[in-house]
């Protein structure tokens, strides 16, 4: 017999998701035609100019280990980030850039959460996140949210379901699965209520610079005391560089600069010199133009799986996720995804992946393909409700 596995691996949940692409991958190798609406990566590449002074830095030799905390110029880069978009003073020392943005909220939950300490978030929310606060033996406290609250927390949850092991609150706005933000107001609001009772905030903003009918924000706007987790990999199309930041309160720098030594020892060189030039005007406008294709394409979708009998109860403003109501269809998702794979040819993935709240009842579609390609979906979901599954293969 093998020694047992540790304990805490029972408790860390597999990607359904991947379930979904693998299958999908199956269908599109027997001959089908799959339209991908399950993958949470955007199809744009990296911008040029962040190829080019990687491959620059490669070529001169700057591939060694860096500082643990990142390398002082992508540093200061970041902090002109925040001056120059919200009007944020974040000092250079704070910004910690790290091995993508799972590397930052593990290395601010390492620094914080103790055995059996509780972490507040919402219900649905990303199963990493969830899974990240096991790793650190914390527990994770889903909260049920709905399109009450744009599937997002408020003060009020967070005041009435804070106990004497909760440690912590985490944010995502926008948000995987749901799209929707967090009003800053209300993000202020969850900081301080946080701070009043000695606790910590986390808020994910990976998807900030994604947003569609408003203005993008950060919770450092209203506070300090955050741990504010980012990425290159949404906004850059750099996914697999592996390359995020985290905006640290000062009181934590120094647990989370030697957690990052003996964990990651430092981020990637070669991406850290490639992301000095996503801060550009050129890749700016690169960023813009492609904000501006999601858009389009989260409205045509919008409007197509409303006509094809799924529920959307709020506009999704950021992100590149739709998470809809299905249980009008079917009141099983996972049942649901495999028949709208196999008897439609479309991938999305079921709740089940986002939470116990509700995962039966709700499909999440992610617009990260082409608008021909989200179109082509549209029509196939509309005709199979209309008229059952499709008889030809390309259909």
């Amino acid at each position: 017999m093998p020694p047992p596995l540790a304990r805490r691996t029972t408790t860390i949940t597999p990607f359904r998701v991947v379930d979904v692409m693998e299958a999908a991958w199956a269908a599109e190798r027997a001959g089908r035609s799959i339209v991908h609406l399950e993958v949470g990566e955007p199809d744009f590449g990296t911008p040029e100019p962040v190829v080019e002074a990687a491959a620059k830095a490669i070529a001169d030799g700057r591939v060694r280990y860096t500082s643990s905390l990142g390398i002082p110029e992508l540093r200061e880069a970041i902090s002109g980030y925040y001056a120059e978009r919200f009007g944020v003073a974040v000092p250079a020392r704070r910004v910690v850039v790290t091995t993508g943005a799972s590397g930052a909220l593990l290395l601010a939950l390492a620094a914080t959460i103790d055995r059996d300490h509780e972490v507040l978030l919402a219900d649905p929310g990303y199963p990493c996140n969830r899974n990240l606060i096991r790793l650190c033996e914390g527990v994770p406290a889903g909260i049920p949210v709905g399109a009450g609250t744009d599937y997002q927390l408020t003060a009020g949850l967070v005041d009435g379901r804070w106990t004497a092991q909760t440690r912590a609150v985490l944010l995502a706005t926008p948000s995987n699965p749901t799209g929707t933000m967090v009003p800053p107001g209300e993000l202020a609001a969850i900081a301080a209520e946080a701070d009043a009772r000695g606790g910590v905030c986390f808020v994910d903003e990976i998807y900030g610079e994604l947003v569609y009918d408003r203005r993008p924000a950060t919770v450092l706007a209203s506070t300090d005391t955050a741990f504010v987790v980012n990425s290159f990999s949404k906004t850059f199309g750099m996914t697999g560089w592996r390359l995020g930041w985290m905006v640290c309160p000062e009181w934590a720098l120094a647990a989370v600069e030697a957690l990052s030594q003996n964990a990651f020892i430092s981020p990637p060189a070669p991406a850290q010199y490639g992301a000095l030039a996503a801060f550009t005007p050129e890749v700016w406008a690169v960023v813009e133009e492609r904000r501006r294709a999601f858009a389009a394409r989260r409205d045509v979708l919008l409007d197509g799986l409303r006509a094809a009998g799924f529920g959307v109860a709020v506009t999704p403003p950021g992100a590149f996720y739709v998470y809809a109501r299905s249980d009008g269809l079917d009141p099983d998702s996972m049942r649901l995804a495999r028949r709208l794979l196999d008897e439609a040819g479309v991938a999305a993935v079921p709740g089940c992946d986002f939470g116990d709240h509700e995962p039966q009842a709700h499909l999440r579609f992610a617009y990260t393909t082409s608008l021909d390609q989200i179109t082509e979906a549209v029509r196939r979901l509309i005709a199979w409700r209309e008229h059952g599954p499709a008889t030809s293969q390309e259909e």
